[in-house]
């Protein structure tokens, strides 16, 4: 082991890590350009076969940058979708990204590290960087934008030149050590545990646009919110937002055991699909009846149909989402994890004045509020497990079979889980059980 990474994990101050050198390579989870065709004809494109751990070159730091030495990480489905090469080599985004020159030409390599979630230490900081130091304990958002560009400055995520971190980037999180701009940081909540930080940021901010922000729904107190897959990572994040924002959560499932969770997770109406037969490839008629049989469980329930419905299922739901807002109600996606080509009645959209809202990730001002919530203790992560970086591939099959809930963390330098808690009074106010609520006990 490196000087640097053994101060790292030994807590050194921050004029201990200055004087350690920066090793000439380091451990990453990444894939190789040369297996972008391995999938071809392949139906069950498993990503244990394609996202590899092993030894990668340290990039050099641009002048805005920091280097982070990554104590946790977490699984998200950009990193699947990455490692399946779907819907296209993310070599291809790193290509493009280089061909604009400079600096970015580090980023097309032959090699792709991967994942968009971290909480870690500074260990280095660019000729540039203002606001941060060697040592500080960061969170590190999932999005990097130019900020020479415009559009940046109204909203970061209608900018031409915003990137997903990990994803379109490279030297991402799912590693020992991650380059990122310094306008992506953010500090660590101090109850939180680096596993616990470094699961949530890309999920629940990207619930806070779609719901909160006024770039999304624009949720108002006593809203009824539809959740999709609400013991998912972006899911069980929205339960808690809609909560907090005094709105009626409803959320849909697919399992008995998944509705047990979502009750923990303090849900006012909880639906399991398998119950009222919802799911799976449906024609346009099934699809209505879908919705007014679901309709007709909500009103039950809560009397009323929903304001909002939180999409990022996509095809398989988004039909009965358009259908079953109420009129002048409000559909937001973020995603399609099961398929991309939606189909729905447009009627029922144009002749009762319903809108479609596409939401994606979160700006720094939404990243910014949402970690105030999280250091605030209002809104707690959703872990369900933790794998040590050698099985991040078992951890990313796992999310990929959609055989987990809430979100799967990854320790990187961390040698165990438990660690990086600075604020033990906040931690012991809020209480383990309610920080850990989708974890099994002990």
């Amino acid at each position: 082991m490196d000087a640097l990474t053994e101060a790292v994990i030994a807590g050194a101050p921050p004029e201990e890590l200055a004087r350690a050198d920066v090793p000439p390579d380091y451990v990453a989870a990444h894939l190789r350009i040369e297996d972008t065709g391995m999938f071809a004809g392949v139906e069950d494109k498993d990503v244990r076969k394609s996202l590899r751990v092993g030894r990668v070159p340290m990039p050099e730091l641009a002048p805005d940058e920091v280097l982070v030495a990554v104590m946790a990480s977490s699984i998200n489905y950009n990193s699947v979708w990455s490692a399946m090469f779907e819907p296209l080599p993310t070599f291809d985004f790193l290509e493009r990204y280089g061909r604009e020159g400079g600096w970015a030409r580090r980023h097309d390599q032959p090699y792709h590290v991967v994942g968009s979630d971290c909480a870690g230490v500074v260990v280095r900081v660019g000729s540039g960087v203002r606001r941060w130091r060697i040592g500080d304990h960061v969170l590190v958002g999932c999005i990097q934008v130019d900020d020479q560009e415009p559009a940046t400055h109204a909203d970061g995520m209608i900018s031409a030149g915003q990137r997903a971190w990990g994803f379109e980037t490279n030297f991402g999180a799912l590693a020992h050590y991650a380059v990122a701009r310094a306008s992506q940081l953010m500090p660590k909540p101090g109850h939180l545990t680096w596993e616990e930080a470094a699961s949530v940021m890309l999920t629940a901010t990207t619930s806070y646009r779609m719901l909160i922000s006024d770039k999304g729904a624009r949720m108002k107190l006593g809203d009824i919110v539809l959740i999709w897959g609400a013991t998912g990572g972006l899911g069980a994040f929205a339960v808690q937002l809609v909560k907090n924002a005094g709105g009626i959560p409803v959320g849909v499932v697919g399992s008995a055991e998944k509705a047990a969770l979502l009750r923990r997770l303090g849900c006012d109406v909880v639906i399991n699909r398998a119950d009222i037969g919802i799911g799976g490839a449906a024609t346009p008629e099934e699809t209505v009846e879908q919705g007014k049989r679901l309709g007709r469980l909500i009103r039950k329930e809560v009397g009323e149909d929903p304001h909002i419905a939180f999409d990022y299922i996509g095809r398989a739901t988004f039909g009965i989402s358009v259908f079953v807002v109420r009129r002048g109600g409000t559909v937001v996606t973020c995603g399609s994890s099961s398929g991309f080509q939606h189909s729905y009645d447009n009627r029922y959209l144009w002749m009762n004045s319903k809108r479609i809202v596409g939401s994606h990730a979160a700006n720094m001002q939404e990243q910014t509020e949402t970690n105030r919530l999280f250091a605030l203790g209002r809104l707690t992560p959703v872990l369900s497990a933790v794998y040590p970086l050698t099985e991040a591939a078992e951890a990313a099959r796992l999310v990929q079979l959609n055989r987990h809930t809430g979100k799967v963390g990854v320790r990187c330098l961390a040698p165990r889980e438990g660690l990086g808690v600075t604020d033990p009074e906040l931690r012991a106010r809020i209480g383990a059980e309610r920080l850990n609520p989708l974890r099994p006990p002990g």
